[in-house]
C-alpha cells in the first residue's frame, strides 16, 4: 500500500454504458432544470404575496431554498460526470460536497419535523394558531434547523477527511457519500462509523419521531371534526407534507440505517437518487400541485405573464 496521501478521488458514477449516460444526462439536466426553477419560483411567490404571509408558507420557503442548494451540491456533478471520460474531484473539493451535502440534508429533516409541528398546531390549536406560530418564532425554528444541521455536519466532515486515505482513490458512488469514503481509508475508522451511525439515527429517528408524534395528534383531532368536509380540508393541508416526508426518510433509511452489504450497492445508488436528485425536485412541485392557494397565485402569473406578452406583441405590430 502506498504511504502517500490521495490529492483526488475518482467516482465509478452511476453507469459506464454511453448510450445510457447519454439518456441519463438528459434526463437528470432536466430533473435539476425543474428543481432550480420549482425551488425559486416557490420561494419568490411566497415573499411576493401577500396572502401567503403566513407561517406554514415561510417554512415552505425556507425549505425551497435549502433543496435549492442540497440538490446543487451534488446534482451538477453527477451531470458532468454522465459526459465525462473521468470522473474526478480533488480531495477538498470531495470534502467541500460531503459539507454542503450533509448540511443541507440535515436541516431538511429539521425542516420536515418543524414543518409537522406547526401542522399540529394549526389543526389542534386553530383559534390560538398566530398568536403561537409568529413570524419571530419562524424566523427562530430556520435558524435552529440550519444550527443544528451545520454544527454536527462540521464535525463529521473533519472525522472523515482527517483520516488517511493512502490506497485506492476509486469511490463507488457518484457523490462523496460517507460509507463509500470510508472504505477507502487506511486508518481506523470506528470513531467515524459511530459518529456517522449516532448522527444520522438520531437526527433521523428524532426527527420521524417528532413528526409521527404530531400526527398522531393532528388524526386525533381531526376524527373529532364532525362534518366530512371539514376533515378532508385537514387531511389536505397535511398531505403534501406527509408525501414528502415519506419520499426523503424511506430512501435514507434504506441506503444507511442498515447492516452493509456488497450485494446492496446498485440499491443504494438508486436510493441516493432518490433523495439527492428527486425529492428536492418533487417537494415544490408536490406542494404546488396540492395547495389551492399556491395554485391560484401560479394562475394568476401565469394569466397575467400572457397579457404582458400579448399587450406587448401587439404594441410591435402596432408600430410596424
Amino acid at each position: 500500500m502506498n504511504n502517500t496521501q490521495v490529492t483526488m478521488f475518482e467516482f465509478t458514477g452511476l453507469t459506464h454504458d454511453p448510450a445510457l449516460s447519454f439518456f441519463l444526462f438528459i434526463f437528470f439536466l432536466l430533473v435539476y432544470f425543474i428543481t432550480v426553477v420549482g425551488n425559486v419560483g416557490l420561494f419568490t411567490i411566497v415573499q411576493q404575496t401577500s396572502t401567503l404571509h403566513t407561517p406554514m408558507y415561510y417554512f415552505l420557503s425556507y425549505l425551497s431554498v435549502v433543496d435549492l442548494f442540497y440538490s446543487s451540491s451534488v446534482t451538477p456533478k453527477m451531470i458532468t460526470d454522465l459526459v465525462s471520460v473521468r470522473k474526478v474531484i480533488t480531495f477538498y473539493g470531495c470534502a467541500l460536497q460531503y459539507f454542503f451535502f450533509s448540511t443541507c440534508a440535515a436541516t431538511e429533516v429539521l425542516l420536515l419535523s418543524n414543518m409537522s409541528y406547526d401542522r399540529y398546531v394549526a389543526i389542534c390549536y386553530p383559534l390560538h394558531y398566530f398568536s403561537i406560530i409568529t413570524k419571530n418564532k419562524c424566523m427562530l425554528l430556520g435558524l435552529f434547523a440550519f444550527s443544528f444541521g451545520m454544527l454536527p455536519c462540521s464535525m463529521q466532515t473533519s472525522c472523515i477527511f482527517r483520516l488517511r486515505y493512502c490506497g485506492s482513490n476509486l469511490i463507488d458512488h457518484f457523490f462523496c457519500d460517507i460509507p463509500s469514503v470510508l472504505k477507502l481509508s487506511c486508518s481506523n475508522t470506528f470513531t467515524c462509523d459511530i459518529i456517522m451511525f449516532s448522527f444520522i439515527g438520531s437526527y433521523s429517528i428524532g426527527s420521524l419521531a417528532t413528526i409521527l408524534v404530531s400526527y398522531i395528534y393532528i388524526l386525533v383531532a381531526i376524527l373529532q371534526i364532525k362534518s366530512s368536509g371539514g376533515r378532508q380540508k385537514a387531511f389536505s393541508t397535511c398531505s403534501s407534507h406527509v408525501i414528502c416526508a415519506s419520499i426523503f426518510y424511506v430512501s435514507v433509511f434504506l441506503t444507511y440505517l442498515r447492516p452493509p452489504s456488497q450485494n446492496f450497492e446498485k440499491q443504494d445508488k438508486v436510493a441516493s437518487v432518490f433523495y439527492s436528485v428527486i425529492t428536492p425536485m418533487l417537494n415544490p412541485l408536490i406542494y404546488s400541485l396540492r395547495n389551492q392557494e399556491v395554485k391560484m397565485v401560479l394562475v394568476t402569473v401565469c394569466i397575467q405573464t400572457w397579457r404582458s406578452f400579448k399587450d406587448k406583441s401587439v404594441g410591435s405590430q402596432e408600430l410596424n
